[in-house]
């Protein structure tokens, strides 16, 4: 299948990772369907794509539920084509100590993070299917490998996205279609720069010193991973989970 006649879809496509994502797959000549529950960041991105020469349609969905996924896939069909490239990258954080957390808390964590990608996936999946060809790429995180203090719900949800690219990828391969994760690490993100302004995090310097590169990551970075797993050359990889992590041990 050429670059050309690939169809992406983004999840949490209004900025950081998901922003970066949306213009790279863009800029390697695919029509990509922006998706995020924010309706002004993803117009602006959508904009932008379309300014600089590109194909991008503007959808506003909360992943974690059904019926908003199906209408906002049902869009995208019907303006660019049947959807070949997924991206699940919505997620959302939260900073609370296990003893602590609510019911509320935790079941929101796990509706839009991992919830939300089997929703999406299994929306998206019957163009895959039809046409023998697909790439779903998972957007898991560092602390999914590691841990994370205060961050069980999210760590337990991103881990959840490990297993079920590679329960996927088993199910899929024969059938064309491609299932990886990516683990970013400290990647410099609105999300991140939250964290660290309001004290749940260290300082930057301080997270990365240790690093085998001291930096935090960028989200073009991230977006050149998912760009590689998107690809024609990357038909026979599946299953893989890549950090992009500064080289951090897990």
């Amino acid at each position: 299948m050429s670059e050309t006649r690939k169809i992406a879809l983004v999840t949490g496509a209004g900025v950081g990772m998901g922003e970066a994502i949306s213009r790279r797959l863009a800029e390697d000549g695919m029509a990509v369907g922006v998706l995020d529950i924010n309706a002004e960041p993803v117009a602006s991105v959508a904009q932008a794509i379309n300014s600089a020469g590109g194909r991008a349609l503007p959808v506003v969905a909360d992943v974690s539920d059904r019926d908003q996924v199906e209408k906002a896939v049902q869009t995208i069909r019907e303006s660019l084509g049947p959807i070949t490239v997924l991206v699940n990258n919505a997620g959302v954080e939260n900073f609370t100590a296990f003893a602590e957390i609510d019911d509320v808390n935790w079941d929101r964590i796990l509706a839009v993070n991992l919830k939300g990608a089997y929703l999406v996936t299994q929306t998206v999946l019957p163009d895959m299917l039809e046409l023998a060809w697909g790439r779903i790429i998972n957007i898991s995180s560092f602390g999914a490998q590691i841990g994370a203090p205060n961050m069980v719900h999210y760590s337990a949800s991103k881990g959840g996205l490990i297993s079920m690219t590679r329960s996927l990828a088993q199910e899929l391969g024969s059938r064309g279609i491609t299932v990886n994760s990516i683990a970013p690490g400290f990647i410099d993100t609105p999300m991140a720069r939250r964290a660290i302004a309001g004290n749940k995090l260290p300082p930057v310097d301080e997270l990365v010193r240790a690093y085998p590169i001291p930096r935090m990551g960028r989200p073009e970075e991230v977006a050149a991973a998912c760009a590689y797993f998107a690809s024609e050359e990357a038909g026979y990889v599946t299953a893989q989970l890549l950090g992009v992590n500064g080289g951090t041990a897990v």
